[in-house]
């Protein structure tokens, strides 16, 4: 997994929490307090919510929502009203996290009662608020794809080639000096087609470019 302060999005580089993050706040004397994370898969998402809910082990409800994947994707979520009346906390929860600019990202609001009640909008306002306070807070980092390549060539286009690659967001993993050079490359695999058209030109259509071991970094 490869992490860059960024808020990009698209297919394959999105933003996600870059750390945990916990606020709180008092609402008509009952302690309201968020706490947010990455969460790359649902078990990441399900251990979260057991660990925030053993650091408060006395709480009233500890009530949770997460959103595995892109920015806005439903594929893969949960909630929990945690013993709220039904509707009023795990899923207010979930459409601030999709409405949220953020992938991956798991939250726990936990509530101790402080004995006058809110009612259902005041606990949907409450959930919703504190879930957005920790949310602001928390600094923002990203999830890219990569993909590895092999770059053959001959040693007269090295330098060239060389000054291309940092344009393309391409790292050097490996060299290999024979009688041509090869070249390991991993970028984000959003780059890798502008990539391959770059080293033609630069190369004029004299080099061979190979996948290697595309995957989540």
């Amino acid at each position: 997994m490869s992490l860059l302060d960024s808020n990009i999005v698209d297919d394959e580089r999105y933003a996600i929490p870059g750390d945990e993050r916990r606020e709180e706040q008092i609402i008509q004397r009952s302690r309201f307090v968020a706490t947010v994370a990455e969460a790359a898969t649902v078990e990441d998402a399900i251990q979260f919510v057991r660990r925030v809910a053993a650091d408060f082990p006395d709480a009233t409800h500890n009530c949770w929502a997460y959103a595995v994947g892109r920015p806005g994707s439903t594929d893969r979520v949960g909630m929990s009203d945690d013993g709220e009346p039904h509707g009023t906390a795990g899923r207010p929860m979930l459409s601030v996290l999709l409405h949220s600019g953020l992938g991956d990202v798991a939250a726990v609001v936990t509530r101790y009662y402080g004995g006058t009640k809110l009612g259902t909008g005041g606990l949907v306002r409450a959930y919703s608020s504190t879930l957005q306070l920790a949310l602001d807070a928390v600094p923002r980092a990203e999830r890219i794809t990569l993909a590895g390549l092999s770059v053959v060539f001959a040693y007269p286009h090295l330098t060239r080639i060389r000054m291309l690659l940092p344009a393309f967001e391409a790292v050097e993993t490996g060299q290999d000096f024979g009688t041509d050079v090869t070249l390991a490359l991993r970028l984000p695999a959003s780059r890798v087609e502008a990539l391959r058209v770059a080293l033609a030109d630069a190369t004029r259509g004299e080099c061979v470019v190979e996948p290697t071991d595309p995957g989540l970094a």
